[in-house]
C-alpha cells in the first residue's frame, strides 16, 4: 500500500460500510441479470410477453433503482469523510525560557 493510500491518523476508514453496501448494490443487479437458469422459461407470461424477456426488462429500471441507491450511500459517505476535521499533529510544548534550563 502506498503513502497515499495510507488513511492518516484519526481519519475515517477507507472500507466504510456505506461503501460495503453500495459495492453491493450494484453487485445485485449484475449478478441476478447474469444467473440465466434462474429465469430461462417462459411461464408465467405477461401480456403475451414470456418470463424470460419480461423478467429482463424489469431489471432494467430495478437497477436504475439499485444504482442511485449505491451513488446516494457514497456521497453521503464523501460528506461525512469531508466533516471529520484533518488530524493536526500536536507538537511538544516548547520551555519558555528557550531550552537553557
Amino acid at each position: 500500500m502506498s503513502s497515499s493510500q495510507v488513511p492518516a491518523a484519526g481519519s475515517p476508514p477507507v472500507v466504510s460500510p456505506a461503501r460495503v453496501l453500495a459495492g453491493l448494490c450494484l453487485l445485485v443487479p449484475i449478478v441476478v441479470v447474469l444467473w440465466v437458469p434462474s429465469y430461462s422459461k417462459t411461464s408465467p407470461a405477461l401480456g403475451g410477453m414470456p418470463f424470460f424477456y419480461w423478467y429482463q426488462l424489469l431489471w432494467v429500471p430495478v437497477s436504475a433503482l439499485f444504482t442511485g441507491a449505491a451513488y446516494l450511500l457514497i456521497r453521503r459517505d464523501e460528506a461525512a469523510r469531508r466533516a471529520v476535521p484533518a488530524a493536526v499533529p500536536v507538537l511538544p510544548a516548547q520551555p519558555s525560557d528557550g531550552g537553557r534550563s
